[in-house]
C-alpha cells in the first residue's frame, strides 16, 4: 500500500517535471530561432559571443530533451506495471531512490557495477550474447544467414 501511494506521488512529480520541461524546451527553441532571424548588428566579438551563448543554449536543450524522454520512459514503464522494478536484476528499486530520480530504471547495485566497468552495459545473461560466447576469444565468422538458421537449412561456408 505504502509503494502504491509513492507510486501515485512519483506520477504526479513525473507529470508536473515533464510539463515543465515542455514549456522550457518550447522556450529554448523560441529563442534559437529568434536569435537566427535576428540580424547581427554587432563586431566580431558580438558574434562569438552569441555563437557560443547559441552553443550552451543548443546543450542545455539536449539535456532537457534527454531528461524528458527518460521521463516519458518511466511513465511508459509505469502504464505497463514495471515502474520502480530494476530493468537489470528485476528486483524493486528503493523509493528513496525513486524520490531522488524518479526516471531510474536500475537500482542501486545495478547501476554501481555499471559504473565499475563502463564497457559493459549488461550485467545479467538474460539475453544478452556477450555471456554466451567468450568475448575475448578471437571471433570466427560462420558465413550463415538468418533466414536460413530460422528455416533449419543452416549451412556452412
Amino acid at each position: 500500500m505504502v509503494r502504491q501511494k509513492a507510486s501515485l506521488r512519483l506520477r504526479q512529480t513525473l507529470e508536473a517535471r515533464r510539463a515543465d520541461l515542455c514549456l522550457t524546451l518550447a522556450e529554448e527553441v523560441k529563442n534559437l530561432r529568434d536569435l537566427e532571424a535576428a540580424d547581427a548588428a554587432g563586431d566580431s566579438a558580438d558574434a562569438a559571443f552569441e555563437a557560443d551563448s547559441d552553443e550552451v543554449s543548443s546543450q542545455l536543450a539536449q539535456l532537457d530533451c534527454l531528461e524528458l524522454s527518460q521521463i516519458e520512459r518511466a511513465l511508459a514503464r509505469l502504464q505497463q506495471g514495471k515502474y520502480g522494478t530494476c530493468e537489470n536484476c528485476e528486483r524493486k528499486i528503493a523509493l528513496t531512490r525513486l524520490h531522488a530520480l524518479p526516471y531510474v530504471t536500475l537500482c542501486i547495485n545495478c547501476e554501481r557495477q555499471i559504473e565499475m566497468y563502463p564497457g559493459r552495459q549488461e550485467q545479467s545473461a538474460k539475453g544478452h550474447w556477450k555471456h554466451v560466447i567468450d568475448s575475448d576469444a578471437p571471433t570466427r565468422d560462420y558465413g550463415f544467414k538468418l533466414s536460413e538458421l530460422e528455416m533449419g537449412l543452416l549451412t556452412y561456408r
